[in-house]
């Protein structure tokens, strides 16, 4: 009966497209459609569901840090209130970007990542890059300090998506398709390697690589790129001795030579989920943010959820992940079913973005990854990475408009 009456169903079946995965976007009523939803309902509620638990656990993982002598000035709002502006500018600067159509973005693609790459270079310029704990990754502007290195995980998935549709018909070539892209990843990989961050350029190379793979690359070509970074983070690691340090620390935190120094995160993140147990300790009831677990709101916030909600709320949370990525790449997938390979590039590689990121981060306070300083996404504070979450969300969910807007015989 429902086939009757799915229009797209039948253009499906009119273009011979059986296995195309398109979507029933109708909502039924016995056997009548009631309406045509204009965009992923489901996708944005839940990136809100998110939002909201991060300034729950946000608030939760930072009330007692005035109780340190570094937090001292600060009120116990203070973290709060910052990651609620940083949500409110987030979702103002998400309704613009959906306003915009997958033309202008292709279009924008390459300046947008020359763009990337000049900030990269600025954030290590003295006077104007701003200095934390070793690392420059910053650079302040009102309101709050912007991370170059989070616009460029948008940058190169748009700039990715734009090079694999330029170069489709050579893309078997290795010198004319894959190396100049490669060379892009290496120089933005030594600009973030200079800060240093290295969490951020495996996200980066990670969408490079995935959209390049989606994209249609020659199989030999890449495991060929992939063989090369690995290599290059294997010599990496090698030749850095705090980097070795960290695996040593990921290998066995419990080691005396690493439990008050590379390993002490870790081993708290440990004893937080451990106490968490099944239903967790209940919200509020953390003892490891307590000055014991450092950065307990940015990096580890998820030891706070497994210590608070147990494993039932790290589970909700994995799974709310898993489902939103699964969702992205589907829109992707749907966008190169119709044609549009642009858009749905783009969309699979923030649905790279969101999953990798989300993974390395999760794996990272659960101890099957080394420590990196990775945020979760939509969830950690910062307001640059909430930004930058939001808008490339806002234009997945333009993709999927778009798509919709096809489907029902229109232009996009």
């Amino acid at each position: 009966m429902l086939g009757r009456f799915n229009p797209f169903a039948r253009l499906a079946a009119a273009r011979g497209a059986r296995d195309m995965p398109v979507r029933d976007w109708v909502s039924v009523s016995g056997s009548q459609p009631v309406r045509l939803q204009g965009f992923d309902q489901p996708l944005l509620w839940v990136v809100v569901a998110l939002l909201a638990l991060s300034m729950v656990m946000v608030y939760s993982a930072s009330i007692a840090l005035p109780d340190s002598p570094k937090f001292a000035r600060y009120a116990p709002t203070h973290f709060l209130v910052r990651h609620v502006v940083s949500i409110g500018l987030a979702f103002f600067a998400a309704l613009l970007a959906v306003q915009v159509p997958m033309r202008v973005w292709e279009k924008w693609a390459p300046l947008l990542f020359v763009a990337a790459l000049v900030l990269l270079v600025l954030v290590l310029v003295p006077f104007i890059g701003k200095g934390v704990n070793g690392a420059r990754r910053w650079i302040p502007v009102p309101f709050f300090n912007f991370q170059p290195s989070e616009f460029a995980k948008l940058a190169m998935a748009l700039y990715a998506a734009n090079y694999m549709v330029r170069k489709m018909e050579v893309k078997e070539h290795f010198l004319k398709a894959v190396l100049p892209m490669v060379m892009a990843v290496a120089v933005v990989g030594a600009l973030l390697l200079a800060e240093p961050d290295m969490g951020a350029f495996i996200v980066i190379a990670l969408i490079a690589m995935g959209v390049l793979f989606i994209g249609g690359v020659n199989g030999r070509m890449f495991l060929l790129i992939t063989l090369v970074l690995v290599a290059a983070f294997a010599l990496m690691i090698t030749l850095s001795e705090w980097r070795r340090e960290r695996i040593f620390a990921y290998l066995d935190p419990w080691d005396e030579r690493y439990a008050l120094g590379k390993g002490y995160q870790l081993s708290h993140s440990l004893i937080a989920f451990g106490r968490g147990e099944l239903f967790g300790q209940g919200l509020g009831q953390s003892l490891e943010k307590l000055h014991y677990l450092p950065e307990a709101h940015t990096d580890f916030l998820l030891a706070v959820i497994g210590e608070e909600f147990g494993f039932l709320g790290v589970a909700a949370v994995i799974v709310a992940f898993f489902w939103l990525t699964r969702r992205i790449v589907h829109i992707g997938r749907q966008a190169i079913a119709l044609d549009r390979v642009f858009s749905g590039l783009f969309a699979q590689g923030i649905g790279l973005w969101m999953g990798g990121q989300a993974f390395i981060n999760m794996g990272v306070n659960l101890g099957v990854l080394p420590t990196k300083g990775l945020t979760l996404p939509l969830m950690s504070y910062g307001g640059s990475g909430i930004l930058m979450n939001c808008i490339a969300l806002a234009i997945v969910l333009r993709v999927d408009m778009e798509n919709r807007q096809l489907m029902r015989g229109g232009r996009a």
